[in-house]
C-alpha cells in the first residue's frame, strides 16, 4: 500500500521555476515507478514524465521535454519535478502516480495516485 501527497503548487509567472514534490508512504517505495501527470481545465489529462525505481531513466512527453525534470530519492521516498521555463499552457493540476516495475504514459496503468496540486502560470 502506498499513499501519494504532492505539494508545492502554487502560482509564479511565465518564464520561472518551480518544484513540486511527491511523498510517499510505505515500505515498498522503491518497488514502484512513478509517474507526472497533469490535467487542465476542460481538458483531458495527460502524461507529463516518469522515472524508474532507481530514478536512473526518465522520460518525458515532448511539450515538457528540455523544461521539466523528474528525480527522486528514495531514502527520503519523495519523487520531485522541477519545472523550468513556465509557460502558461502549464498551467493543471499536477499528479503524482506510483505503478510497480516501469512506468507508463496510461494513467490507466497505475496503482496509486496523490490528491494533485494546482500550478498556475501567469501571462
Amino acid at each position: 500500500q502506498v499513499q501519494l501527497v504532492e505539494s508545492g503548487g502554487g502560482l509564479v509567472e511565465a518564464g520561472g521555476s518551480l518544484r513540486l514534490s511527491c511523498a510517499a508512504s510505505g515500505r515498498t517505495f522503491s518497488n514502484y515507478a512513478m509517474g507526472w501527470f497533469r490535467q487542465a481545465p476542460g481538458k483531458e489529462r495527460e502524461w507529463v514524465g516518469g522515472i524508474s525505481r532507481s530514478g536512473r531513466s526518465t522520460s518525458y512527453a515532448n511539450s515538457v521535454k528540455g523544461r521539466f525534470t523528474t528525480s527522486r530519492d528514495n531514502d527520503k521516498n519523495t519523487v520531485y519535478l522541477q519545472r523550468n521555463s513556465l509557460k502558461p499552457e502549464d498551467t493543471a493540476v499536477y499528479y503524482c502516480a506510483a505503478r510497480k516495475l516501469s512506468y507508463s504514459d496510461y494513467p490507466g496503468a497505475y496503482d496509486y495516485w496523490g490528491q494533485g496540486t494546482q500550478v498556475t502560470v501567469s501571462s
